[in-house]
Protein backbone atom coordinates (compact mmCIF):
# COMPACT_ATOMS: atom_id res chain seq x y z
CA UNK A 1 0.00 0.00 0.00
CA UNK A 2 2.89 2.33 0.76
CA UNK A 3 4.40 1.85 -2.67
CA UNK A 4 1.00 2.35 -4.29
CA UNK A 5 0.52 5.61 -2.38
CA UNK A 6 3.94 6.85 -3.49
CA UNK A 7 3.20 5.97 -7.11
CA UNK A 8 -0.12 7.83 -7.03
CA UNK A 9 1.49 10.86 -5.44
CA UNK A 10 4.18 10.81 -8.13
CA UNK A 11 1.48 10.76 -10.82
CA UNK A 12 -0.18 13.77 -9.20
CA UNK A 13 3.11 15.67 -9.14
CA UNK A 14 3.74 14.93 -12.82
CA UNK A 15 0.22 15.99 -13.77
CA UNK A 16 0.56 19.24 -11.81
CA UNK A 17 3.75 20.09 -13.68
CA UNK A 18 2.12 19.28 -17.03
CA UNK A 19 -0.79 21.55 -16.12
CA UNK A 20 1.62 24.38 -15.29
CA UNK A 21 3.31 24.01 -18.67
CA UNK A 22 -0.05 24.29 -20.44
CA UNK A 23 -0.95 27.34 -18.32
CA UNK A 24 2.35 28.95 -19.25
CA UNK A 25 1.70 28.17 -22.90
CA UNK A 26 -1.77 29.72 -22.76
CA UNK A 27 -0.37 32.90 -21.24
CA UNK A 28 2.25 33.13 -23.96
CA UNK A 29 -0.35 32.69 -26.70
CA UNK A 30 -2.15 35.71 -25.23
CA UNK A 31 1.14 37.62 -25.09
CA UNK A 32 1.85 37.07 -28.79
CA UNK A 33 -1.64 38.10 -29.88
CA UNK A 34 -1.51 41.24 -27.72
CA UNK A 35 1.98 42.18 -28.92
CA UNK A 36 1.01 41.91 -32.60
CA UNK A 37 -2.16 43.95 -32.02
CA UNK A 38 -0.18 46.59 -30.15
CA UNK A 39 2.36 46.77 -32.97
CA UNK A 40 -0.15 46.94 -35.82
CA UNK A 41 -2.59 49.31 -34.11
CA UNK A 42 -0.14 51.44 -32.14
CA UNK A 43 -1.80 50.48 -28.84
CA UNK A 44 0.69 51.76 -26.26
CA UNK A 45 -1.33 50.57 -23.25
CA UNK A 46 -1.49 47.04 -24.62
CA UNK A 47 2.23 47.06 -25.42
CA UNK A 48 3.05 48.05 -21.84
CA UNK A 49 0.77 45.31 -20.54
CA UNK A 50 2.68 42.71 -22.60
CA UNK A 51 5.98 43.95 -21.20
CA UNK A 52 4.65 43.82 -17.65
CA UNK A 53 3.15 40.35 -18.07
CA UNK A 54 6.50 38.96 -19.16
CA UNK A 55 7.32 38.75 -15.46
CA UNK A 56 4.55 36.19 -15.07
CA UNK A 57 6.05 34.15 -17.90
CA UNK A 58 9.47 34.23 -16.26
CA UNK A 59 7.96 33.33 -12.90
CA UNK A 60 6.24 30.27 -14.32
CA UNK A 61 9.46 29.12 -15.97
CA UNK A 62 11.33 29.32 -12.66
CA UNK A 63 8.52 27.60 -10.78
CA UNK A 64 8.24 24.71 -13.26
CA UNK A 65 12.00 24.30 -13.37
CA UNK A 66 12.10 24.04 -9.58
CA UNK A 67 9.28 21.47 -9.62
CA UNK A 68 11.19 19.34 -12.13
CA UNK A 69 14.39 19.58 -10.07
CA UNK A 70 12.56 18.44 -6.94
CA UNK A 71 10.92 15.53 -8.76
CA UNK A 72 14.27 14.34 -10.10
CA UNK A 73 15.85 14.60 -6.65
CA UNK A 74 13.01 12.89 -4.75
CA UNK A 75 11.58 10.42 -7.24
CA UNK A 76 14.56 9.54 -9.43
CA UNK A 77 12.26 9.01 -12.47
CA UNK A 78 13.17 6.54 -15.19
CA UNK A 79 12.04 5.63 -18.71
CA UNK A 80 8.97 7.57 -19.90
CA UNK A 81 8.72 9.59 -16.68
CA UNK A 82 12.27 10.80 -17.09
CA UNK A 83 11.62 11.66 -20.74
CA UNK A 84 8.61 13.69 -19.62
CA UNK A 85 10.66 15.72 -17.15
CA UNK A 86 13.45 16.31 -19.68
CA UNK A 87 10.93 17.33 -22.35
CA UNK A 88 9.27 19.76 -19.93
CA UNK A 89 12.57 21.38 -18.97
CA UNK A 90 13.39 21.95 -22.62
CA UNK A 91 9.86 23.06 -23.47
CA UNK A 92 9.68 25.79 -20.84
CA UNK A 93 13.00 27.19 -22.10
CA UNK A 94 11.49 27.60 -25.56
CA UNK A 95 8.27 28.99 -24.11
CA UNK A 96 10.20 31.60 -22.15
CA UNK A 97 12.06 32.61 -25.29
CA UNK A 98 8.78 32.94 -27.17
CA UNK A 99 7.69 35.25 -24.37
CA UNK A 100 10.84 37.29 -24.95
CA UNK A 101 9.98 37.61 -28.65
CA UNK A 102 6.50 38.87 -27.74
CA UNK A 103 8.04 41.41 -25.39
CA UNK A 104 10.42 42.46 -28.15
CA UNK A 105 7.47 43.19 -30.44
CA UNK A 106 5.75 45.14 -27.68
CA UNK A 107 8.88 47.27 -27.19
CA UNK A 108 8.95 47.87 -30.94
CA UNK A 109 5.34 49.08 -30.78
CA UNK A 110 6.33 51.59 -28.09
CA UNK A 111 9.33 52.75 -30.11
CA UNK A 112 7.27 53.31 -33.26
CA UNK A 113 4.58 55.17 -31.34
CA UNK A 114 6.86 57.35 -29.25
CA UNK A 115 8.86 58.38 -32.30
CA UNK A 116 5.63 59.11 -34.22
CA UNK A 117 6.38 56.34 -36.72
CA UNK A 118 3.29 54.20 -36.42
CA UNK A 119 3.53 51.10 -38.54
CA UNK A 120 0.25 51.21 -40.40
CA UNK A 121 0.52 54.92 -41.29
CA UNK A 122 3.77 54.51 -43.23
CA UNK A 123 4.41 51.02 -44.57
CA UNK A 124 1.48 48.78 -45.52
CA UNK A 125 3.02 45.63 -44.04
CA UNK A 126 0.71 43.27 -42.17
CA UNK A 127 2.38 40.97 -39.65
CA UNK A 128 -0.89 39.42 -38.55
CA UNK A 129 -0.88 36.59 -41.10
CA UNK A 130 2.55 35.30 -40.12
CA UNK A 131 1.81 35.85 -36.45
CA UNK A 132 -1.43 33.88 -36.68
CA UNK A 133 0.44 31.01 -38.34
CA UNK A 134 2.97 31.03 -35.49
CA UNK A 135 0.24 31.20 -32.84
CA UNK A 136 -1.53 28.28 -34.50
CA UNK A 137 1.72 26.31 -34.48
CA UNK A 138 2.17 27.00 -30.78
CA UNK A 139 -1.43 26.03 -30.00
CA UNK A 140 -1.11 22.76 -31.92
CA UNK A 141 2.16 21.97 -30.19
CA UNK A 142 0.64 22.53 -26.75
CA UNK A 143 -2.33 20.36 -27.73
CA UNK A 144 0.04 17.63 -28.96
CA UNK A 145 1.88 17.86 -25.64
CA UNK A 146 -1.36 17.60 -23.67
CA UNK A 147 -2.56 14.58 -25.67
CA UNK A 148 0.89 13.03 -26.23
CA UNK A 149 0.14 13.03 -29.96
CA UNK A 150 3.29 12.55 -32.05
CA UNK A 151 1.39 12.75 -35.35
CA UNK A 152 0.05 16.21 -34.54
CA UNK A 153 3.53 17.26 -33.47
CA UNK A 154 4.87 16.14 -36.85
CA UNK A 155 2.29 18.34 -38.60
CA UNK A 156 3.60 21.32 -36.63
CA UNK A 157 7.03 20.69 -38.13
CA UNK A 158 5.50 21.07 -41.58
CA UNK A 159 3.62 24.22 -40.56
CA UNK A 160 6.93 25.94 -39.78
CA UNK A 161 7.60 26.17 -43.51
CA UNK A 162 4.57 28.46 -43.92
CA UNK A 163 5.85 30.77 -41.17
CA UNK A 164 9.27 30.92 -42.84
CA UNK A 165 7.67 31.72 -46.20
CA UNK A 166 5.62 34.50 -44.62
CA UNK A 167 8.81 36.04 -43.22
CA UNK A 168 10.52 35.84 -46.60
CA UNK A 169 7.54 37.56 -48.19
CA UNK A 170 7.67 40.43 -45.69
CA UNK A 171 11.44 40.68 -46.15
CA UNK A 172 11.06 41.02 -49.93
CA UNK A 173 8.32 43.60 -49.46
CA UNK A 174 10.45 45.69 -47.12
CA UNK A 175 13.45 45.53 -49.45
CA UNK A 176 11.23 46.90 -52.24
CA UNK A 177 10.04 49.78 -50.04
CA UNK A 178 13.60 50.69 -49.05
CA UNK A 179 14.84 50.62 -52.64
CA UNK A 180 11.99 52.79 -53.87
CA UNK A 181 12.14 55.32 -51.03
CA UNK A 182 15.20 55.53 -48.74
CA UNK A 183 13.13 57.50 -46.23
CA UNK A 184 11.40 54.24 -45.29
CA UNK A 185 14.62 52.50 -44.29
CA UNK A 186 14.38 53.24 -40.58
CA UNK A 187 10.78 52.04 -40.34
CA UNK A 188 11.48 49.03 -42.52
CA UNK A 189 14.35 47.87 -40.30
CA UNK A 190 12.16 48.10 -37.20
CA UNK A 191 9.40 46.14 -38.90
CA UNK A 192 11.92 43.56 -40.09
CA UNK A 193 13.02 42.95 -36.49
CA UNK A 194 9.37 42.42 -35.51
CA UNK A 195 8.81 40.03 -38.43
CA UNK A 196 11.93 38.12 -37.43
CA UNK A 197 10.52 37.80 -33.91
CA UNK A 198 7.42 36.12 -35.39
CA UNK A 199 9.62 33.77 -37.42
CA UNK A 200 11.58 32.88 -34.29
CA UNK A 201 8.34 32.06 -32.47
CA UNK A 202 7.67 29.49 -35.18
CA UNK A 203 11.16 28.06 -34.69
CA UNK A 204 10.60 27.65 -30.95
CA UNK A 205 7.21 26.02 -31.51
CA UNK A 206 8.92 23.61 -33.90
CA UNK A 207 11.51 22.79 -31.22
CA UNK A 208 8.71 22.04 -28.78
CA UNK A 209 7.02 19.73 -31.29
CA UNK A 210 10.27 17.80 -31.59
CA UNK A 211 10.30 17.35 -27.81
CA UNK A 212 6.77 15.90 -27.98
CA UNK A 213 7.94 13.34 -30.53
CA UNK A 214 10.91 12.51 -28.28
CA UNK A 215 8.57 12.15 -25.32
CA UNK A 216 6.14 9.85 -27.12
CA UNK A 217 8.51 7.85 -29.33
CA UNK A 218 11.72 7.99 -27.32
CA UNK A 219 13.65 9.17 -30.39
CA UNK A 220 15.60 12.41 -30.77
CA UNK A 221 14.46 13.93 -34.08
CA UNK A 222 16.38 17.19 -33.92
CA UNK A 223 18.25 18.02 -37.14
CA UNK A 224 16.09 15.48 -38.98
CA UNK A 225 13.96 16.35 -42.02
CA UNK A 226 10.17 16.28 -41.72
CA UNK A 227 10.01 13.60 -44.39
CA UNK A 228 12.45 11.40 -42.50
CA UNK A 229 10.53 11.87 -39.25
CA UNK A 230 7.28 10.87 -40.90
CA UNK A 231 8.89 7.89 -42.60
CA UNK A 232 10.86 6.40 -39.72
CA UNK A 233 9.21 7.67 -36.54
CA UNK A 234 5.58 8.71 -36.88
CA UNK A 235 4.41 5.92 -39.17
CA UNK A 236 6.50 3.29 -37.44
CA UNK A 237 3.72 2.11 -35.18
Amino acid sequence: MGQEHIAKQFDVELENVRAKVLRMGGLIEEQIEAAVTALQDGDVSLARQVIENDRRVNGLEVSIDEDCTHIIARRQPAASDLRLILAIIKTITDLERIGDEAKKMARMALLLHESDRLLQSHLPVDLRHGAQLAITMLGRTLDAFARLDANSAAQVLRDDRAVDESFRGIFRQLITFMMEDPRTISNAIDILFAAKAVERIGDHAKNMAEYVIYLVKGKDVRHTSVEEIERTVIRDE
